[in-house]
C-alpha cells in the first residue's frame, strides 16, 4: 500500500528473560499483523550500574527490594538468543527490529545484518553511542522521549556528522511514562518535529489504549511503535503499558482503515458518489402546470430531486426565460 505506516509491535522485555516467550511474541505481532516485531538487546552490566535507582513505575510493577541491574540481568536475551530470534523472524517474515543500550549490543546487531536500527529515548544524549550508531550509516528510528527541541536537533548532527544519511533518520515523538497519561501525549509535538526537521516522523506510544497511535497516523505518522504483551498480568515492569495480543490486532486493523481513508487529498466527487449524486441533489423543476411560451418565474418554478436536470446553480439564468414546451407539476425544467 501507497504510504503505508510501517507499525512496530514492541516485544521490549516482555518476554521475561525466556526465549520460549520471545517466540510467542513473534507470533503474535504477525498474527496481529505489524510489520516488525522489536526486542530490547543489552548487556546488562554495560547498560546499568549497579547504583542505579529504579522508575517509580518499576518499583510499582517489580520487586521494590531489587536494584536496576538486579530488575534487568533477569530480563535479558543473550546474544545467541538474539540470532535464533532474527532467524525465526526471517522464517516467518516479519522484521526483527531491536533496541540497543550499550556499544558491544551496537557491534552486535551490526554484525548480525540489520539494516535498521533503533534508538531509545534514554540514548538520546549519549554521545560515543550516537557516534558509534551514526558510523554504520543505517536506517535510523530515533525515540524522542524525555527530550527537549535542541536535544533532538544535536541527535540528529551527531549522527549525520558520523556518516549516517539525513534522510534515513526517522523521528518518533514519544512520552517516556509507562503508561502515559493522554493529557501528557501532545501528540501536536510531532507536527513540531517534522516542521523542524524536514524528516519523516512517527510515534511511540504509552498510552493504555489504541486511539493515540491511530490519531497519529492520521497526522501524518509514517511509524508507530507499541509495546505489546502475552498477558498484562505477568511479572515485569511493561506488562501493564503493554497491549494484549487481541488489542494489538485491533491496533492494526484500526490503522490500515485510516491509511485508506486518508486518500490523496484532492477534493472531487468518488466514482461511488457519482450515481448518488443525481439522486441526492436537486434540479430546477415546474412547481404547477406551465403553458409553452410562459415566463419562467419563482411563481411557477421550484427545486426538487432529482439532479438530473437543470442545477439550481443556474436558476437566475432561468428565471425571466420563455417555456419551451408545456410543463406538467414536477417536470424537470429545459431551456
Amino acid at each position: 500500500m501507497k504510504n503505508k505506516t510501517f507499525i512496530i509491535a514492541e516485544a521490549g522485555v516482555n518476554h521475561n528473560g525466556k526465549i520460549k516467550l520471545a517466540y510467542k511474541l513473534i507470533d503474535a505481532a504477525k498474527e496481529a499483523g505489524a510489520d516488525a516485531v522489536k526486542f530490547q538487546t543489552f548487556v546488562p552490566e554495560k547498560t546499568v550500574s549497579k547504583l542505579a535507582d529504579k522508575a517509580k513505575y518499576q518499583k510499582e510493577t517489580t520487586d521494590q527490594n531489587e536494584s536496576q541491574l538486579e530488575m534487568i540481568k533477569k530480563l535479558a536475551l543473550s546474544f545467541e538468543d538474539h540470532k535464533k530470534l532474527l532467524e525465526y523472524c526471517n522464517n516467518i517474515n516479519i522484521k526483527f527490529l531491536s533496541s540497543t543500550f550499550d556499544l558491544d549490543s551496537v557491534d552486535f546487531l551490526n554484525k548480525l545484518g540489520l539494516d535498521t536500527f533503533k534508538i531509545p529515548s534514554g540514548e538520546i544524549i549519549n554521545l560515543p553511542y550516537l557516534r558509534k550508531i551514526g558510523s554504520l550509516n543505517k536506517k535510523l528510528i530515533m525515540s524522542t522521549g524525555m527530550a527537549n527541541l535542541g536535544e533532538v536537533e544535536s541527535a540528529i548532527d551527531v549522527l549525520v556528522n558520523s556518516g549516517t544519511k539525513r534522510e534515513n533518520i526517522t523521528i518518533l515523538h514519544c512520552t517516556t511514562n509507562y503508561p502515559c497519561p493522554y493529557e501528557e501525549v501532545n501528540l501536536k509535538a510531532m507536527l513540531t518535529l517534522k516542521e523542524a526537521f524536514k524528516l519523516s516522523v512517527g510515534y511511540s506510544d504509552h498510552t493504555l489504549g489504541i486511539e493515540v497511535p491511530v490519531a497519529a497516523v492520521a497526522m501524518g505518522a509514517t511509524v508507530i511503535e507499541k509495546h505489546f504483551t502475552l498477558d498484562k498480568n505477568m511479572n515485569g515492569p511493561d506488562h501493564k503499558a503493554s497491549l494484549e495480543p487481541d488489542e494489538l490486532k485491533a491496533m492494526v486493523k484500526a490503522i490500515r482503515n485510516i491509511e485508506k481513508s486518508l486518500g490523496d487529498g484532492i477534493k472531487k466527487p468518488n466514482n461511488s458518489e457519482i450515481d448518488i449524486m443525481q439522486v441526492a441533489r436537486k434540479s430546477i423543476v415546474a412547481s404547477k402546470y406551465i403553458k409553452k411560451h410562459e415566463i419562467f418565474s419563482e411563481d411557477n418554478i421550484t427545486v426538487k430531486r432529482p439532479g438530473t436536470g437543470i442545477s439550481p446553480m443556474k436558476w437566475d439564468e432561468v428565471i425571466g426565460r420563455k417555456a419551451i414546451k408545456n410543463f406538467i407539476k414536477d417536470e424537470l425544467i429545459k431551456i
